[in-house]
């Protein structure tokens, strides 16, 4: 697996696609993004309308596939990629070169991608994407909450395919005839969970599916490149929160991977003893739990329920079924009470 480093940005490389949304990206929010609908793609919404003359929909090949699914820093972004089925080979392959985002320069990928962005490039006029970026305190949100079950990162990728599926077809109105994505676990299982959601659309889950299929290659570095300049971007707010005097001797964080030394030594650098890190971590990951769990952080003990004068849910909720009466001047009486309501 490739691993960009994000130490710094490059003055020369400061593209920002339209797939990166700065407010919830650094508030640690998932969110999701669709292009407008090529100039060159007619959609079956219009089909549907057109009273003057019969127009055919313009039918469409879409791949998906994903970025940062390893990393325990930054989101992992699903992408869809679509565009008419008699363009996918001769635009993709022959005229642009699309192929697995990993066996792509960083330099090739941005390329593309910016050429995807760029109004005046056939390749904006033909094409259309959708981005679902979760971020890391979503995917350790699911994967941590207590009482209601884990929702593991498996489930939380079906979702993200699902719902930007869901999105080209039904609020683009784009005529999708067939689907190629890149496999989560056993292919024929994970087939047939989609072919239940979208009976109409012919889909294909395969391995390598990346480097098999052309729109599968396209999404794959919209994703790649989302996940890259989001991870830039988060890393310029942390240096930005950083006294400014300091801020310039800080180590960059390398690419967000357990595997990579620069990464494991910026977590252990900049771990809040008792907070541990910001949005951009992803505390689930084996990586920060060791690290949280370990001799630097701080060990914090909490009342225990059973104690009656200091547990925890009786100071939120108020006396037990046991207790005669309850204070009206105790925390429950007016926690989250109407404003106005005076005791």
């Amino acid at each position: 697996m490739e691993e960009t480093s994000h130490d710094s940005r490059d003055p020369e490389s400061s593209f920002i696609p339209a797939t990166i949304n700065h407010s919830p990206l650094l508030n640690g929010e998932s969110y999701s993004c669709y292009s407008p609908c090529p100039k060159l793609i007619t959609p079956a919404s219009v089909t549907a309308s057109s009273l003057s003359e019969e127009t055919e929909s313009t039918p469409c090949v879409l791949g998906v596939d994903e970025a940062g699914r390893g990393p325990v820093l930054g989101p992992m972004v699903y992408s869809a990629f679509y565009l008419p089925k008699d363009s996918e080979k001769s635009l993709l392959t022959e005229e642009h070169s699309f192929d697995d985002s990993k066996v792509l320069t960083p330099e090739v990928r941005k390329n593309l991608m910016q050429a995807i962005c760029s109004p005046d490039h056939p390749l904006h006029d033909t094409c259309g994407w959708a981005v679902k970026v979760l971020s890391a305190k979503d995917i350790s949100a699911g994967m941590l909450r207590p009482g209601l079950g884990v929702y593991n990162l498996n489930a939380q990728a079906m979702d993200a395919t699902i719902e930007i599926i869901r999105g080209v077809v039904e609020q683009k109105h784009i005529s999708v005839k067939e689907v190629y994505i890149d496999t989560i676990g056993n292919p024929a299982t994970y087939q047939q969970k989609l072919e239940r959601i979208f009976p109409t659309l012919k889909i294909t889950v395969a391995k390598k599916a990346d480097s098999l299929y052309p729109c599968v290659s396209a999404a794959s570095v919209v994703a790649k490149v989302t996940r890259d300049i989001a991870l830039e971007v988060c890393y310029e707010a942390v240096l930005q929160a950083r006294d400014p005097e300091s801020a310039g001797s800080v180590e960059g964080w390398g690419s967000g991977y357990p595997s990579d030394s620069k990464c494991v030594g910026w977590l252990r650098r900049d771990m809040d003893s008792l907070f541990g890190w910001g949005n951009e971590c992803r505390f689930s990951w084996g990586t920060a739990k060791e690290m949280i769990e370990g001799r630097d952080a701080a060990k914090v003990d909490w009342p225990s329920e059973e104690n009656e004068e200091a547990g925890l849910s009786e100071f939120l909720l108020g006396p037990g079924p046991n207790t005669s009466s309850r204070k009206q001047n105790d925390l429950s009486s007016w926690y989250g009470s109407k404003i106005g309501v005076s005791f």
